[in-house]
């Protein structure tokens, strides 16, 4: 048995959990002991029954004195009472649908009970962790972990199999160079992974994640300032600032740049002048004017007699970059082009009867070509590509935006090859923190300005009870001639896996055992949100509700992921001209549309959506003249999920929203793991901006003397498999 071993050839985890642990990322021994606890609940101080008081959270030691099953008939539900004694009286333990205990327990068992004490009569404990005394405890009696989790594999399953096998934890190789652990006190790797999983104590499960922590921003830090150092020794071919063409572009722009936004774009000429490539990211709120910047850039370059990529992570949005470029570029003479995967014929500038043109033949004769993923096929091969723009490059990872800078050109005077600038545009405000440890081989350029006119969004938490009101203002605004945007989380209806999970494990779900909850600290990061289970809000299911009951004298439209499309361009051309009142979308919408009449943001299910994807979905409104509004509806009633959603209601600054979002949810969720592409830090060292700086600077200590790392062959060789491995933004 190795680090490498696959889960399916371990003894003692059957087929059926083998499946559940690859749910979770867990393919082999080395990711079993990678999946860290999210947090941990102090069971470590035994209690005397004696001393139990209503409503605390804690453990006993006991005899099992008497141990029975009875069947409610009304409920039908099997209920398992026991009796627990120590030398100062005893008490009643129940535990719900589990009538297998009475096996497993028998009177005059020693065992160790966990959980919150109840009071109904006398007091109880109502479904506790438990497990017989033994030589090594694992669920009680000690510091436990709490495991992230899916249906049907509990954190009581998890600590077992984990302790079965943390002896082999001794195989993993420490890479981190000793000068490093010196300065930064930190623990060996062994021990760190054996403290984490079953610490002795809070401080060493504190030693322990942060080492662990460190060592995962340390990668990355070594990771990003090595691309930094590689990228200084490559060249791009410098593009001349056109001072004529771009006052002259400024001039024929139907509003005015913000100070920002002109600074932005001398910061991006200044870049393009030079022979080294371009790296920067713009950044910048919903609605800021980032395309206008990205196009100046683009209109340089085509003047130059060069080609620009323009790549978008949607259909729906390369379209209407296509649109807003050939609005804003129309009376210079800049041929455009659209390629996107969905379509069987590509545009072609704006003649219809060039609209069968083939890929190749787009790509060759066009300044300009916007498009999808579908710019980076292996057959798709530029003439002479300088820019490269991705917009909302979170969705890209960096091997996707490596392949647009693989159309290596000549330089004319006969210098080495050159790649492409690279300039990356999002509207996700990304924290500091995230920024210095993501981005730190980008120049940032912020866009902190809204341009004038804009009116702020009224946002409202909206309460059951007035959802009927609701339904009421969005038809007045409807008869005003006025557009309404339904969005939810889901296209169909889908069970949410980690409800399922902690619907089947209620001794370890929040609302049964004991949750520490400090003052928030990267060591307790990602932790669930402690919300009763709601029902999923469907798009489909949203979509025939509005239409049949509640406006069917309307017009009503359905958008998402799976349609076709021809049907998608439709559906927003409808929207687009007012052919349409309302669409029900799911968060497809979430980037990029920008349809001026629509005024009402309506989001079901607005606690399964983060903080700043509520942002985003809130920036598709208030485009135009006219007064928008965002209506939050939820059906949790839980005190969490209700404050952090009236954060929306007083906070217009996406910036200030990420952080908050960045604390709440944790970097996996706030991008959203299925797009995002974010390394796999789990952890939650990203937040902890310290920590940040003292890996920074031991990565640039460590590639200063070393380069190459020819001094740290460990170093280099994992950092070649987080290369291998990492698909960053």
């Amino acid at each position: 048995m190795n680090l490498d071993s696959p889960i399916s050839s371990l003894p003692r985890i059957s087929p059926v959990y083998q499946k559940r642990l690859l749910k979770l990322g867990v393919k082999t021994l080395h990711d079993l002991f990678y999946h860290f606890p999210r947090r941990y609940n102090d069971f470590s101080q035994i209690t005397k029954i004696i001393d139990l008081r209503v409503g605390q959270i804690a453990t006993a030691q006991g005899r099992v004195i008497e141990i029975s099953n009875t069947r409610t008939w009304k409920k039908r539900m099997t209920i398992t009472q026991a009796y627990i004694q120590d030398s100062t009286g005893s008490i009643k333990i129940i535990w719900f649908n589990q009538p297998y205990l009475t096996k497993s327990l028998k009177v005059d068992d020693v065992i160790n009970v966990s959980g919150r004490v109840n009071l109904n009569k006398d007091l109880y404990f109502s479904s506790p962790a438990f497990e017989k005394i033994t030589s090594q405890l694992r669920h009680t009696g000690r510091i436990v972990p709490v495991y992230p989790e899916t249906a049907g594999l509990s954190s009581r399953y998890l600590r077992y199999i984990i302790q079965l096998y943390l002896p082999n934890a001794k195989q993993l190789t420490d890479w981190l160079p000793a000068p490093i652990k010196r300065s930064q006190r930190l623990l060996d790797l062994c021990p760190a992974i054996v403290q984490v999983h079953f610490p002795a104590s809070l401080k060493n499960a504190n030693q322990a994640r942060r080492r662990l922590a460190f060592e995962e921003l340390f990668l990355l830090q070594t990771f990003v300032l090595s691309q930094k150092i590689q990228r200084l020794k490559e060249r791009s071919l410098a593009i001349s600032f056109n001072k004529e063409l771009i006052q002259s572009a400024v001039a024929k722009l139907p509003f005015k740049l913000t100070l920002s936004q002109k600074k932005a774009a001398w910061e991006i000429f200044q870049d393009l002048a030079k022979d080294q490539p371009m790296n920067r990211l713009l950044e910048g709120d919903v609605g800021s004017g980032k395309t206008v910047v990205a196009a100046m850039a683009a209109l340089e370059n085509a003047k130059a007699g060069h080609q620009t990529a323009f790549m978008a992570p949607t259909e729906i949005l390369a379209k209407q970059h296509y649109n807003t470029l050939r609005g804003l570029l129309d009376d210079f003479d800049v041929k455009i082009g659209l390629i996107t995967g969905g379509d069987k014929k590509v545009n072609y500038e704006k003649s219809k009867k060039n609209s069968g043109l083939d890929s190749l033949f787009i790509i060759h004769n066009s300044s300009i070509v916007v498009g999808t993923h579908a710019l980076i096929q292996e057959k798709i091969s530029f003439k002479n590509l300088t820019l490269a723009i991705v917009d909302e490059q979170h969705r890209f990872g960096v091997a996707q935006r490596a392949a647009l800078q693989k159309n290596i050109i000549a330089s004319p005077d006969g210098l080495p090859k050159t790649i492409p600038h690279l300039l990356s545009m999002t509207a996700t405000p990304i924290p500091r923190s995230l920024a210095l440890t993501l981005y730190g081989d980008l120049d940032l350029s912020l866009l902190t300005e809204m341009p004038k006119g804009r009116q702020k969004v009224l946002t409202h938490l909206v309460p059951p009870i007035k959802r009927t009101a609701a339904y009421n203002f969005i038809r007045q605004q409807i008869k005003q001639g006025r557009q309404a945007f339904v969005v939810c989380p889901r296209i169909e209806v889908a069970e949410d896996s980690s409800l399922r999970a902690e619907r089947s494990n209620p001794a370890d779900s929040n609302k049964n055992m004991g949750l520490l909850r400090p003052k928030f600290t990267p060591m307790n990061i990602g932790a669930p949100r402690n919300d009763a289970p709601t029902e999923v809000k469907a798009a489909k299911a949203e979509y025939e509700k509005l239409a049949k009951n509640i406006f069917p004298d309307l017009k009503i439209a359905l958008l998402h992921g799976r349609i076709k499309s021809k049907e998608k361009d439709k559906i927003m051309a409808d929207f687009n001209t007012n052919k349409i009142d309302i669409l029900v979308a799911t968060s497809v919408i979430e980037v990029g549309l920008d349809i001026p009449n629509a005024t009402i943001m309506m989001i079901e299910g607005a606690e399964r959506f983060g903080l700043a994807q509520l942002h985003q979905l809130r920036g598709r409104v208030g485009r135009g003249a006219h007064q928008s509004y965002c209506l939050l509806f939820t059906d949790s009633a839980a005190a969490q999920t209700q404050e952090r959603l009236k954060i929306m209601t007083t906070c217009s600054d996406g910036f200030k929203l990420a952080e908050q979002d960045l604390q709440l949810r944790g970097p996996g969720e706030f991008f959203g793991t299925s797009q995002s592409g974010l390394p796999n830090l789990p952890m939650g060292s990203l937040i902890d901006l310290i920590m940040i700086k003292q890996a920074r600077s031991e990565a640039a200590k460590i590639l200063q003397a070393d380069p190459e790392l020819k001094i740290y062959p460990l170093l280099k060789n994992q950092l070649q498999k987080f290369q291998n491995n990492i698909h960053l933004e």
